[in-house]
């Protein structure tokens, strides 16, 4: 566009989920469930592991902090969304919008690490049993955490300031129901070059290198399962992977499949779906995948009602 078309933007209008006025209730009532639920699964599963004593271990460590991104990333998303099925003009101002998009991109670029370095920690416990308490020290836990969350904050400041500094034209409707970084680039007027360029390298650095660690670990955990003789042994050395295993491929086949698949006229449609899928019904899946298929966390959850109902009687 032409620089005399620029303006200075106070808000953005994000066109949501749906135009269709029929549907607002039902959907409305759908992810307030699905809201609710991630809140409370994440939230529990957050103190579950920090009250009882027996979780006090590098494993639920990280899960708390899996927890933690799920729980930032899907309020991050959800409560606007929500508001939006219920309000007649879907507007977002500037300041909100960048931080509504800063907060994502910390929380989602620290889960995608956080579940690598949950497989680096199955991987030591499998196949370095011995060894486990000794690499896997609390103080490098702490260290495995924070540098997620320290590149995480760098990286989403430089693509919320880079994008934010730039000219916006008078065009201000995010064809999307949350502010995102492609929707929004598409609304610059100058060069969004450079800004493409860092998204697609950091993009690809994270899905890369996080899933070769995943990729690796496990080839490394199937290779020491193999050379188990007791069936016992293997099929304990797989319980304590599937929770996990099953959280990744869920949310790496829900990216691929926005990413991947071939585009169309829905195509906007289809990754508005994969959106909600991975922002909000995904947070919601894991702490029930963690809780159904690990016994620990089944027996933690007793432990710790039975506690509380002792208390209160």
């Amino acid at each position: 566009m032409n620089k005399h078309n620029l303006t200075v933007l106070n808000e953005f209008i994000l066109m949501g989920i749906t135009d269709r006025p029929e549907l607002r209730a039902p959907l409305f009532g759908f992810f307030l469930i699905v809201y609710m639920v991630s809140v409370m699964g994440n939230l529990g599963l957050i103190i579950l592991t920090m009250v009882d004593s027996r979780l006090h271990t590098p494993m639920y460590f990280f899960l708390r902090h899996l927890a933690f991104t799920d729980l930032g990333y899907s309020t991050a998303v959800g409560p606007k969304m929500l508001t939006n099925f219920i309000v007649g003009q879907h507007t977002i101002s500037y300041n909100w919008c960048a931080t509504q998009l800063a907060f994502f991109c910390i929380f989602i670029v620290s889960e995608i690490f956080v579940l690598s370095t949950m497989a680096y920690d199955r991987y030591v416990a499998i196949c370095n049993p011995l060894l486990y308490t000794v690499i896997m020290s609390p103080r490098v836990c702490q260290v495995l955490v924070v540098i997620p969350y320290v590149y995480s904050l760098l990286l989403s400041l430089l693509m919320t300031i880079k994008i934010f500094i730039s000219p916006f034209c008078g065009f201000n409707v995010i064809r999307h129901f949350y502010c995102d970084s492609l929707p929004l680039i598409s609304l610059i007027c100058s060069s969004t070059y450079d800004i493409k360029l860092i998204i697609l390298a950091f993009s690809g650095f994270n899905l890369v290198l996080s899933l070769l660690i995943i990729l690796v670990s496990y080839m490394m955990i199937l290779v020491a399962i193999l050379k188990m003789k007791s069936v016992e042994g293997r099929l304990k050395a797989f319980s304590t992977c599937g929770s996990h295993l099953t959280v990744v491929v869920v949310f790496y086949g829900t990216l691929f499949f926005m990413y991947v698949h071939p585009k169309s006229s829905h195509s906007f449609d289809t990754n508005k779906m994969a959106s909600v899928f991975y922002t909000l019904v995904i947070p919601m899946l894991n702490p029930i995948i963690y809780s159904l298929r690990n016994k620990e966390v089944k027996n933690a959850v007793d432990r710790t009602w039975k506690e509380c109902s002792n208390i209160l009687l």
